[in-house]
């Protein structure tokens, strides 16, 4: 995310470091680079050209005192910026003061609408919502389709009239969330490849019928300007309530993240990150802007983590750690929640550092996946033993997974490297268990936590 931004910026920071004091002078060349790589990252040129005038301005005169640097300075200006260009704090969606909330979705076709709808109903059943899908997009091929089979995926209904238009669609599956106790509507509008009156006429009409309390705008975030202009062609018409970023995994190069919000006066509130219907982030404006500038984003992953890793079974795993029990079939365990999460390459970016390291580094995302070959290739006798592994085992092993026995080889010898980590890890003074313990402490802050399934 933000690659390219991300290092075109770092190397416009080096230009000011070195210097005991930042002035007008020092930092022109380096701003300037910054300018440079806003606008090559397709950030509006009147966004660009305030968002530099800004930093300069807070900037300049800074002193430098004690170890702190002009480069971590200027980092902190420009980070404080980036928030606020961004938005400052998080922006949540509207809640019914007595139910359903509405919620009308609407973008052009293409911008990952439809998908979007499915991601935000799981978001909100996670959180003990009761939501309910409407197909109002009748007109593309295939469109209901869709949003069945992904409201299947996630046990939730769709609401669907065949031959029935998206106006009184959407006003029938209000009354049917009524009647059934759905606290939330998702209304799925109709796209075009570009903006038509006619479009614009249903969504606008669709608004005036059922009044809803959240409107939201879905845009690729991989068409930069193009985005913006769109977003503010809908909210001329609709006066939407907030923006989803699609597509933010992609090659995209920000501009939209950075310019949206200053052109249509609109927060972010949503991005999609992937294509599972899991890949689905609130927007953080602090936490986009450390990811800029490589700074990492521990607290998003922090969050992922939580969401998957019950408090229970986590406590289960570390009695195993620290009785020195922990198996291969415990490690397929962690691997299959790790791949939950998310790309293996977005979770690495995400510690602070590591987005600039990986930056020319191919990773294998399929790795993971011939682990769990591997292990899975194995008896449950093997898994809980490895010792009884012996060379006929190996090659039965590898053909097993599609691997050889070299890749068998490396990874039970990973895995005996671990448990020896492991073992050190969990030996503290008096016998108590040591890092495990601060770790868990850290975690939580020394209390208990429900647990999340």
């Amino acid at each position: 995310m933000f690659e390219n931004l991300s290092s075109k910026i770092e190397s416009a920071i080096k230009r000011i470091r070195g210097q005991a004091k930042i002035s007008e002078e020092n930092i022109e060349e380096g701003l300037r680079e910054v300018r440079r790589a806003l606008l090559d990252a397709d950030v509006n040129y009147h966004v660009a050209k305030k968002f530099i005038e800004d930093v300069k301005g807070k900037a300049i005169g800074l002193e430098v005192k004690g170890k702190i640097t002009p480069g971590q300075m200027i980092v902190k200006v420009i980070h404080d910026e980036l928030v606020s260009l961004m938005g400052s704090s998080k922006a949540d969606i509207a809640t019914a003061s007595q139910p359903p909330t509405v919620i009308m979705v609407a973008g052009l076709q293409g911008s990952g609408k439809t998908t979007f709808c499915a991601k935000l109903a799981k978001l909100l059943k996670n959180k003990g919502r009761q939501p309910m899908l409407v197909a109002g997009d009748i007109y593309r091929p295939a469109a209901i389709e869709q949003l069945k089979l992904l409201a299947d995926s996630i046990n939730l209904p769709v609401y669907s009239v065949d031959g029935e238009n998206p106006v009184n669609l959407a006003t029938q599956a209000v009354d049917y969330a009524r009647r059934y106790a759905r606290d939330t509507v998702i209304i799925d509008t109709a796209g075009r490849l570009t903006i038509d009156e006619e479009m614009m006429a249903e969504v606008a009409n669709i608004k005036n019928k059922v009044s809803p309390h959240e409107i939201l705008f879905v845009c690729d975030a991989m068409t930069g300007q193009d985005a913006v202009n769109t977003a503010k062609a809908f909210n001329e018409r609709l006066s939407f309530d907030g923006v989803v970023l699609t597509k933010l995994d992609g090659d995209t190069r920000g501009g939209a993240a950075l310019s949206i919000r200053a052109i249509v006066e609109k927060p972010i509130k949503f991005i999609g990150t992937g294509e599972k219907i899991d890949n689905l982030e609130q927007f953080y404006p602090d936490r986009i802007a450390s990811r800029i500038l490589g700074m990492g984003d521990v607290l998003t992953l922090v969050e992922k983590a939580q969401a998957q890793f019950d408090e229970a079974e986590a406590q289960q795993l570390e009695d195993k750690i620290r009785r020195n029990e922990f198996s291969l079939q415990d490690f397929l365990e962690q691997i299959r929640q790790i791949k939950k999460m998310g790309s293996l390459r977005d979770l690495l970016g995400m510690l602070p550092g590591m987005d600039r390291a990986l930056r020319n580094i191919q990773v294998d995302e399929k790795a993971l996946v011939r682990v769990e070959a591997m292990i899975q290739s194995m008896t449950p006798k093997e898994r809980s033993n490895v010792r009884i592994i012996n060379g006929s085992r190996r090659r039965r092993i590898a053909r097993g997974s599609g691997t050889t026995v070299q890749d068998v080889n490396r990874l039970l010898k990973q895995f005996d490297d671990m448990q020896k980590m492991m073992k050190r890890m969990t030996k503290g003074k008096g016998g108590k268990m040591g890092m495990i313990k601060n770790m868990r402490e850290m975690r939580g802050g020394g209390g208990k936590r429900r647990a999340r399934r």
